[in-house]
């Protein structure tokens, strides 16, 4: 049965799930924002904010997911709905997700993405495009996984980590909550919470060095 979907959010992250969501047969119908967009390439009804009483009244009706890229507030507006609607995933129908894989709601699956065999991915989570997940990886909620990014199998993610673009992550390894892993980086051993991460893992720098 085809959903009819709100998306809350409606810039660049948005325009990519709203693409993944229309070939994957889903019915587009409008976006929440704090104000109306000019830019409308998919010509969906503004809907107005979700937090607003007459708003989230009309909004029962359809099927909501959280189209916003930062971890942390996709976080914070993930758990204002979940438990008042429901909330879909966004798997794009070129990737490929094998049996035995455990999925939470909320999480997008972008173009080529591989997903094996008895990996956990949890809720809000972005698999970016071309981004691989091994068998019995563990993505906790609120991840992103930067386009390119391979987690060969039996690696943990922590809640609302960053995996940067072509990163690479060797079997086995952990990372923490709330860590950033720098694009092209190659991490061989286990990355603590809140850590900064760039190069073969073992230099630490500031948030505002990553691009």
């Amino acid at each position: 049965m085809q959903n009819e979907i709100i998306l809350i959010g409606y810039s660049g992250h948005a325009f990519v799930v709203a693409d993944i969501l229309i070939q994957s047969g889903e019915k587009v119908m409008g976006y929440c924002e704090q104000n109306e967009k000019q830019l409308n390439p998919f010509r969906l009804k503004y809907m107005g904010m979700q937090t607003d009483e007459a708003v989230k009244k009309s909004l029962k009706k359809y099927t909501l997911f959280v189209a916003i890229g930062d971890n942390a507030v996709r976080k914070r507006i993930y758990e204002s709905v979940q438990h008042d609607f429901e909330i879909c995933n966004a798997i794009h129908p070129s990737s490929i997700v094998a049996t035995h894989v455990q999925m939470g709601s909320g999480t997008m699956i972008g173009a080529n993405c591989i997903i094996n065999s008895l990996a956990k991915i949890g809720n809000a989570v972005i698999c970016n495009t071309g981004s691989i997940i091994e068998h019995e990886c563990i993505i906790n909620d609120y991840v992103h996984l930067a386009p390119g990014s391979v987690l060969c199998g039996n690696v943990t993610v922590g809640e609302g980590s960053f995996i940067g673009a072509n990163a690479v992550i060797k079997q086995g390894i952990t990372i923490g909550k709330n860590c950033i892993i720098g694009a092209g980086s190659v991490i061989l051993k286990n990355v603590e919470d809140g850590k900064v991460v760039v190069g073969d893992g073992r230099e630490i720098i500031s948030n505002r060095d990553i691009i």
